[in-house]
C-alpha cells in the first residue's frame, strides 16, 4: 500500500481538505451532536431526580401523613420540590381556599381543585418534555444533512475527474472518502438523539401516568374529606 495514499486518506486530512460546503455540513453535524449529548445528560439527571423525588413523596403520602403538615413542607421547599409535590401543593391550596369560602358546593370545590392540579400538571409536563423536540429533530434530520454533504462531495470528486485524461482510484478516493465522512457524522449525530428521545419519552409517559393517577386519587380523598366536613 502506498504510504502517501494512507496519509492522504487520514481522517483529519480528509476533513481539513474537504470542500467548504462539506466542511460546513460536518461542522453543523458536530454542533448538533454536541448539543444532543448535552441535552441527553441533562435530561437523564433530571428524570432520575424526578423519579426519586416522586417515589419518596408517594411513600410519604400513602403512609397516611398529615396533609396539612405535608402541604407546609412542600410549600416551604417549592423551588426544590418534585412535579407530583407541586401538583399536591396546588391542589391542596385551592381546596383550602374554596373550602373556606361559605356557600361553595362540593362539586365546585372538587372541580376547582382538580383544575388547579391539572394546570400545574401541564406546566410540569411541559418542563419535563423540554428539549425533546430538539433530539427528535436531530434524529430525523441529521442523516439527510449528512447525505447532502455526501452527495456534494461525490459530485465535486467526479467534476474534478472531468479534466483528467485517465481516472484512477487514487484520484477519486479522497473525494469519495470525505463525502462518506459526512454520512458517518450524520448517523453519529442521529443515533444517540433517537435513542435518547425514545427512552426519555417512555420515562416521561410513565411519570405522567403516575401524576394523572395521583390527581384522580387525591381528588377523591379531598372529596371524601369535604363531604365529612359538610
Amino acid at each position: 500500500m502506498n504510504p502517501e495514499l494512507g496519509q492522504d486518506l487520514s481522517l483529519l486530512h480528509l476533513v481539513w481538505n474537504a470542500s467548504l460546503p462539506v466542511q460546513f455540513v460536518m461542522l453543523l453535524l458536530l454542533g448538533a451532536s454536541l448539543m444532543s449529548w448535552w441535552y441527553i445528560f441533562i435530561k437523564m439527571f433530571t428524570l432520575k431526580r424526578s423519579l426519586r423525588v416522586t417515589d419518596r413523596f408517594e411513600r410519604e403520602f400513602w403512609a397516611g401523613s398529615d396533609l396539612n403538615a405535608m402541604y407546609q413542607r412542600v410549600a416551604s421547599e417549592h423551588d426544590s420540590a418534585g412535579e407530583m409535590e407541586r401538583i399536591f401543593e396546588a391542589g391542596f391550596r385551592e381546596f383550602m381556599k374554596l373550602h373556606g369560602q361559605p356557600g361553595q358546593s362540593l362539586n365546585v370545590i372538587v372541580d376547582g381543585t382538580r383544575r388547579a392540579m391539572r394546570a400545574t400538571y401541564q406546566r410540569e409536563l411541559d418542563n419535563l418534555e423540554s428539549h425533546l423536540s430538539f433530539l427528535a429533530t436531530v434524529g430525523s434530520v441529521s442523516p439527510y444533512v449528512g447525505l447532502f454533504g455526501t452527495v456534494w462531495g461525490i459530485m465535486i470528486a467526479f467534476i474534478g475527474l472531468s479534466s483528467v485524461a485517465q481516472a484512477t482510484l487514487a484520484q477519486v478516493a479522497p473525494g469519495i472518502a470525505e463525502a462518506l465522512i459526512a454520512t458517518a457524522m450524520g448517523l453519529f449525530a442521529a443515533i444517540p438523539a433517537v435513542v435518547g428521545y425514545n427512552r426519555y419519552t417512555h420515562d416521561i409517559d410513565r411519570l405522567a401516568n403516575r401524576m394523572e393517577s395521583f390527581i384522580e386519587e387525591f381528588s377523591n380523598i379531598l372529596q371524601r374529606q369535604a363531604s365529612k366536613a359538610g
